[in-house]
């Protein structure tokens, strides 16, 4: 199975992921994990996206296809949920071509739906271990100790690209290039939405729900089960 989740900046989409993820044994593949890895390397790719990230601005198409296709390529056969990316309808039909060039297909969409002031706050409360990229929030996953990691003991701090003048920015340009995308599954009959303005456990859960919904319809269709 191949599922992309979609939200905007601060709806728990990574959080949500990682989760889904470690209980269907499915990789996880996260262009912003990919994108701050890049940027912390030094790398060619990364030093040509620092400079959209750190201005609120989206990294250009081209740059975070490369990436994911690079990713993709190392195991192109395996099962995963697709966090962060396609984020518009251009890179949605990029995908499409990566996929089909190994015989998959995105098999389901879905996205966390979250009012824009509560993305802005959530953001704004978020943190990053400047060690090991362990990520938190002030308000719903704050760290035991003030300051430092849980995992490793490093210190935590506030994510350059969640400002709260990048952070507007961020949910403006996402609005503006999400919603073609969001027709676009949708006229496949592929989109599942989640409110993602409740608790963690409540979108988990909610989540799961849209996963057997998938998995129901693809036995009934003939397509094997999970």
């Amino acid at each position: 199975m191949i599922a992309v989740v979609l939200g905007a900046p601060g709806s728990g989409k990574g959080t949500q992921s990682r989760l889904l993820s470690e209980k269907h044994r499915l990789s996880h593949v996260a262009t912003g994990d990919i994108l701050r890895s890049e940027i912390a390397m030094g790398t060619a790719l990364g030093r040509q996206a620092e400079g959209y990230v750190k201005k609120g601005r989206l990294v250009p198409d081209e740059l975070v296809t490369a990436m994911l296709a690079a990713r993709i390529e190392q195991a192109p056969k395996d099962d995963y949920f697709l966090d962060g990316f396609p984020r518009n309808l251009r890179q949605a039909e990029e995908l499409d071509k990566l996929l089909k060039r190994w015989g998959g297909r995105v098999d389901t969409a879905l996205f966390l739906s979250l009012p824009a002031s509560e993305a802005l706050k959530r953001l704004s409360a978020r943190q990053i271990c400047a060690k090991c990229g362990a990520v938190y929030n002030a308000i719903t996953k704050p760290t035991r100790k003030p300051g430092v990691c849980d995992v490793c003991g490093g210190a935590v701090v506030a994510r350059v690209d969640d400002a709260q003048e990048t952070a507007i920015q961020r949910i403006a340009v996402y609005e503006k290039e999400t919603t073609p995308l969001l027709d676009h599954y949708r006229r496949r009959g592929i989109l599942r939405e989640i409110d993602a303005a409740g608790e963690p456990t409540q979108i988990s859960r909610a989540l799961e729900a849209a996963l057997a919904d998938f998995w129901d319809h693809r036995d009934g269709d003939g397509n094997g089960g999970k």
